[in-house]
């Protein structure tokens, strides 16, 4: 079979982009202004240059933050396209567009890696990896790249991470970490530090054990592997029935973030399988959960569960934003995450632990009657909790109120910004499933619902963290499925919207200062970046995956017929300063 007719277990769609082409790079000469490669060092990630966008959210921390100001609130209304690009692939197209000192990296569906000249968008190199013919992966898509030394690394939909030499697109390395046809694939970014490039795995539905590996960044050897389901002996096994820990999900399809001072690794973890928890009674331990790593040796070091025995299939895989915050007179080093079951958490990291702080509902949501006041453990409304042969209808759907798009900061307002879904609930019932290796093993069937009298669905959310209090929201007619970008110049950017805007909102205030229509509907990271004096911001345009699968359902449930064009383009804008944009 060929590589573009080459099936996929949740939905097929054409991967291969610009041509059917062999796990090598096809490499474009590469002049970059004269200039030569300059490497990613630890000191340039854990302090980024504001020119570049050297990692999947700009820096360590994950604030999705740039402190250039050249675009601000007094010009934004004159940014224009100044180049695209187009990717040939189809499906959707998640990763941000990463700059270093003039080159772009770029991540499409089916494992496309390309660099980009980022001032005139001309292609330097592209590397198309070579996917098997029996693949199982439930979403086509991936998040992006990360740099380290002279090399970019990519994970893959067969669960291999690939360096590259960043000149020239050639393979220096290529590991597999984990057995695509047992249900592991990989779709995030990795994250790159202290010598290490850190994934995690993907395939929750698939009854996987869910993990954690770093590899060397010179060799692609195994430094270490950090399993988020315990094997007997290990702490928090028994917390799972009988040999149930052996498929219990807990993926990790997310980047993680990085305290470099600290030397610990945040990362989310998702859904239990299967998803209905009275197959498997327990706490189920680390799922749903943020877990803190040691970056050099990998070992557990704290964890924080925001719901237990899930069964709702809230993910909580989205890493939590690393940033400073005050309450009651005292500032502490927080972990801030809007949850896909639809609470605000705030709680505070330390060397050897997580301290819950606050939580509060950012959507409407029904389930948790309430939080305990020490440790933030949800009590449940049994009636909403689905169980085997017993339907449960419950608020927010099982989207969550925010699902993968990642929330931003901004420190110059001191405010989050959160993308999320209101007025949309859902009904799960569990039934009786057999694990098969590489076979669905969710044992549930689930149905979504727009909430009667709703006038709107997407909202995009300002929240100050210091006094807890949300202070703006931008609301949606569609669903929004935008990650965010905010900037020194007074800026949020976020597309996200099956109406195919590109958007600017003012960071204090949320309203609207500009809208781009693209080709596609938007659910790409943005990013921003300076060169020879100019600043850009990036997204990729292109629909598809769960954005594509939750507006069928709404579709189904209203009696409406939405359209949204797919394929993807690369856009890049920039203030046209002959309508007066600033010097």
């Amino acid at each position: 079979m060929s590589a573009c007719a080459r099936p996929f277990v949740n939905e097929t769609r054409a991967a291969c982009a610009l041509a059917l082409l062999t796990a090598l790079a096809v490499v474009v000469p590469a002049d970059v202004g004269g200039q030569e490669y300059r490497p990613v060092s630890d000191a340039r990630l854990e302090n980024p240059e504001p020119g570049n966008w050297l990692s999947y959210r700009g820096n360590h921390a994950g604030w999705g933050y740039s402190p250039l100001d050249q675009v601000d609130v007094s010009n934004v209304a004159d940014l224009r396209p100044v180049w695209t690009f187009s990717t040939g692939s189809g499906g959707g197209h998640e990763s941000p567009p990463i700059v270093n000192d003039g080159v772009m990296f770029i991540t499409t569906p089916g494992n496309q890696v390309l660099a980009l000249d980022a001032r005139a968008g001309d292609l330097l190199w592209l590397y198309q990896h070579e996917l098997p013919d029996d693949l199982v992966a439930y979403h086509d898509t991936n998040r992006g790249v990360a740099l380290y030394g002279d090399k970019v690394y990519t994970a893959t939909l067969d669960a291999r991470v690939v360096a590259l030499d960043a000149a020239t697109g050639e393979v220096v390395w290529d590991r597999s970490v984990a057995e695509n046809s047992s249900g592991y694939y990989m779709t995030l970014a990795p994250l790159a530090a202290r010598g290490r490039i850190m994934v995690g795995v993907s395939g929750g539905e698939l009854g996987i054990r869910g993990f954690v590996v770093a590899l060397d960044s010179e060799t692609g050897d195994e430094i270490w592997r950090t399993h988020t389901v315990p094997a007997p002996g290990e702490p928090g096994n028994d917390t799972w029935p009988g040999e149930s820990w052996r498929t219990g999900g807990a993926a990790v399809w997310l980047t993680g973030h990085f305290d470099p001072e600290l030397g610990l690794t945040y990362w989310g973890t998702g859904n239990p399988g299967p998803w209905i928890g009275d197959q498997r009674p327990g706490d189920n331990l680390y799922t749903n959960s943020v877990i803190a790593l040691d970056v050099e040796s990998g070992d557990l070091v704290a964890y924080h569960q925001y719901h237990w025995n899930g069964s709702w299939d809230w993910d909580e895989v989205s890493t939590p934003l690393l940033m400073d915050v005050e309450r009651d007179g005292r500032t502490f080093r927080a972990l801030v995450h809007p949850g896909r079951n639809g609470y605000l958490w705030l709680l505070e990291r330390t060397e050897d632990a997580i301290r819950f702080v606050d939580a509060q509902p950012f959507v409407h949501q029904d389930v948790f009657t309430n939080l305990d006041p020490e440790t933030g453990r949800p009590t449940y409304d049994e009636s909403k909790k689905p169980g085997t042969g017993r339907p449960a209808s419950f608020c927010p759907s099982l989207w969550g109120g925010k699902d993968w798009p990642p929330a931003a900061y901004n420190p110059m307002t001191g405010l989050v910004y959160i993308p999320a879904n209101e007025n949309l609930c859902g009904t799960i019932v569990g039934e009786e499933v057999e694990y098969r290796p590489g076979a669905s093993y969710t044992g549930a069937d689930s149905e979504m619902n727009v909430r009667p009298g709703a006038d709107h669905i997407g909202e995009l959310q300002a929240w100050d963290m210091n006094s807890g209090q949300e202070v703006w929201t931008q609301e949606f007619a569609s669903h929004n499925w935008g990650p965010v970008l905010t900037t020194g110049g007074g800026l949020v950017f976020m597309g996200g919207t099956h109406d195919r805007y590109f958007r600017a909102f003012d960071a204090r205030t949320g309203e609207v200062l500009w809208q781009h229509r693209t080709n596609s509907g938007i659910i790409g990271v943005p990013s921003t970046f300076e060169i020879d004096g100019v600043q850009y911001v990036a997204i990729q345009s292109g629909w598809g995956v769960d954005a594509r699968s939750m507006g069928r359902r709404i579709d189904s449930d209203r009696g409406s017929r939405t359209f949204v064009p797919e394929g993807g383009v690369l856009w890049v804008f920039a203030v046209d300063r002959e309508r007066g944009g600033n010097e």
